[in-house]
């Protein structure tokens, strides 16, 4: 049977997602195309062939509709020839385009794959692909009644459900800036991340280098003066059990970023003269409630592993995204996972969570990081608006 490899992965750095961040100036199709054009430098792969480019964006509107993975692809150099095609399942779009990738090869449809994301949440702003419409519509209020809420929300009732109190989830938001500090500090990222120069507002360029919402000197008291980011009258009218724990501290920021990965078959990688990192072991996605939204991380981890005939113990490295500490703190308390493993070089609540670039961006760590540590498998799951998760195991080689 033929196997799916990863032969390289690269992220830019990361940036608020505000008009006063580092990567604020950069055009999401530019910024999308410098981890494209990194990667295909990188890996020396001539780019006539690549059979397709997968990506993921969320938000898909204004300069981030019209496909703009094919965009990205021609800024990046690629040849006309080569097509592209964008996709959305929310926060998981590119680890969903790297599944895409890995299948098409393994079914023998491509050879060589780029699987991508990008989002420029200070140029998109998260939400605006909805233009102030109902993008629900008659079925599902029927079928939910009381209304959908907002991730935030979710993120409290989870909370609430797991009963973890403010202290444990700014406690954890505390290590996750400890752990990116550090692994910036020792250098930990350099393999992955490409730097990009970006416009400042006076018309200057900008060495842009490192993930911009590290902090270093974050401590659990100075998360704790934070006020709570979701408490609304119609939430405490709704959800009078909700003591509202969840602030911008202990919740993943907005920010701007893209990734890509270059992906194969084993055979094809030695045609090419390209050497694997990692094999892309197993898939699965997941769906769950709704309301609860971020919970679908639990049974598709489950999945993925049963699917791999793998236990938890087998698992060298998780990376879960941060889009909430109570999220990943939820999916630890179901599942068992030795927190020592998740997320070795920082989450999202401190690196960020550039939407649709995240997929591709938490890939790309998990591969540095079993290579730093010696690890054999790792695992990647991401809660998705929708009750939607996308779980991944890959094996390093």
């Amino acid at each position: 049977m033929t196997d799916a490899v990863i032969i390289d992965a690269v992220r830019t750095p990361i940036g608020k997602g505000k008009p006063n961040g580092t990567l604020a100036g950069v055009h999401p199709v530019d910024l999308h195309a410098h981890a494209i054009r990194s990667l295909v430098e990188r890996t020396g792969i001539d780019p006539a062939r690549v059979d397709d480019v997968i990506s993921g964006a969320v938000g898909q509107i204004g300069e981030q509709s019209m496909n703009t993975a094919r965009w990205a692809a021609l800024a990046a150099g690629l040849p006309e020839s080569v097509p592209a095609v964008t996709v959305d399942r929310q926060c998981g779009s590119s680890q969903q385009a790297v599944h895409f990738a890995a299948q098409g090869v393994i079914s023998g449809a491509y050879d060589v794959v780029i699987a991508s994301g990008v989002e420029s949440m200070s140029r998109v702003p998260m939400g605006s692909q909805a233009a102030g419409q109902d993008p629900f519509g008659a079925g599902v209020a029927a079928r939910y009644p009381e209304g959908l809420v907002p991730q935030g929300i979710s993120a409290e009732l989870i909370a609430a459900k797991w009963g973890f109190s403010r202290e444990r989830l700014d406690a954890y938001a505390t290590e996750s800036h400890r752990r990116a500090a550090a692994a910036w500090a020792e250098g930990r990222f350099a393999r992955e991340v490409a730097p990009l120069k970006a416009p400042r507002p006076d018309g200057t360029l900008a060495d842009v280098t490192t993930d911009e919402t590290v902090r270093p000197g974050t401590t659990p008291e100075i998360l704790a003066g934070l006020r709570p980011a979701y408490r609304a009258d119609v939430w405490e009218q709704r959800f009078p059990e909700l003591d509202w724990r969840l602030t911008a501290g202990n919740a993943s920021p907005i920010n701007d970023g893209a990734a890509a990965v270059l992906i194969t078959s084993s055979e094809t990688a030695a045609k090419l003269g390209l050497r694997p990192r990692a094999r892309l072991h197993s898939f699965a996605v997941a769906g769950d409630d709704p309301i609860y939204m971020l919970t679908g991380i639990i049974p598709a981890t489950r999945k993925v592993l049963d699917r791999a005939g793998l236990s938890l113990s087998d698992i060298d490295a998780f990376e879960v995204n941060e889009a909430f500490a109570s999220v990943v703190l939820a999916w630890q308390a179901e599942l068992g996972a030795d927190l020592a493993k998740v997320n070795v070089n920082g989450g999202a609540i401190a690196l960020g969570h550039p939407l649709g670039g995240s997929g591709a961006r938490l890939l790309t760590t998990l591969v540095s990081v079993l290579e730093q540590t010696g690890g054999r498998y790792g695992l990647q799951t991401m809660c998705e608006a929708g009750g939607l998760a996308n779980a991944t195991i890959v094996e390093r080689l």
